[in-house]
């Protein structure tokens, strides 16, 4: 069996018996694998630890019960978890939320937006009182407004601009090197917050392959899952997902088009080639 075939056969188990919570044991037996040799083969073939894993399908198999409307108790009970608490610390671990919070889709949330307009096009920023939690550029207002309301259904959307988006729009007109200066708030599986701390380390004027990525988070494996977090980056060019590139240099995709991210990085070059030049 070949080290791909066991991680496979070790995700199929996982899924098939995520209900039992399945100790790591438990799970490199049934790969032949001792659990320290299994533990490192898994992360870095699939970027996470087992266990990690098994919370990301438990917490899937409950969301899905939750848009049911069962009760916590029973979903508590259906996904394999001891009681209400594991399950509060499920979610809080994984989707930044309590259950209830999920199941009412941020119905207690209130979220200002504004549009503005950048080198590289028209914007639309929205944030939370924690934080600036989107970011995306747009050709069509109605639009842009619908697809952050598909993040966030039941939040309450009000067109208000703040002193955060304020300051995360001055991104364009110098670099954000000061991470303090601006907050963000982001809800993501921890190893998208990972490769989302990691994009924020690629100086501006500067890019990185996604295989760099994946290497700096220990998990060089896993660059298809590193490409995933990179896409679902949710404020874009805040977190700099246009400073990766291919391997073999290829500019790559981009969620707003390939023009525009070679555009970005052209811009920044000449914003770093000046600033040396300066020096």
């Amino acid at each position: 069996m070949t080290n791909y075939e066991r991680i496979e056969q070790a995700i199929l188990f996982i899924r098939d018996n995520h209900r039992s919570q399945p100790e790591l044991e438990d799970i490199a037996r049934h790969v032949h694998l001792s659990p320290f040799h299994f533990q490192r083969m898994f992360r870095e073939w699939a970027g996470v630890s087992p266990k990690k894993f098994l919370q990301y399908i438990s917490a899937a198999h409950a969301k899905t019960l939750l848009r049911k409307d069962k009760p916590l108790a029973d979903v508590a009970f259906e996904t394999g978890l001891s009681g209400t608490g594991r399950l509060h610390d499920l979610f809080i671990s994984i989707e930044g939320m309590t259950p209830g919070e999920y199941r009412n889709g941020g119905s207690a949330l209130t979220i200002s937006y504004s549009f503005s307009e950048t080198p590289f096009g028209p914007v639309i920023i929205a944030s939370t009182t924690k934080g600036v939690c989107h970011l995306a550029f747009f050709t069509d207002r109605e639009q842009a407004v619908a697809t952050l309301k598909e993040a966030f259904p039941n939040a309450r959307l009000v067109p208000a601009t703040d002193p955060q988006q304020q300051q995360a729009l001055r991104v364009f007109s110098r670099d954000w090197s000061d991470r303090s200066a601006v907050r963000l708030h982001l809800k993501g599986t921890p190893f998208q917050l990972k490769v989302w701390e990691t994009l924020l380390q690629i100086p501006c004027g500067e890019v990185t392959t996604y295989a760099a990525v994946a290497g700096r988070i220990q998990a060089p494996n896993a660059q298809r899952a590193v490409g995933a977090a990179v896409g679902a980056n949710p404020v874009g060019y805040l977190i700099p997902c246009h400073r990766v590139i291919l391997s073999s240099g290829i500019i790559g995709n981009y969620h707003w088009g390939s023009p525009r991210k070679t555009a970005m990085l052209g811009w920044e070059a000449a914003q770093a080639g000046g600033e040396d030049e300066a020096a």
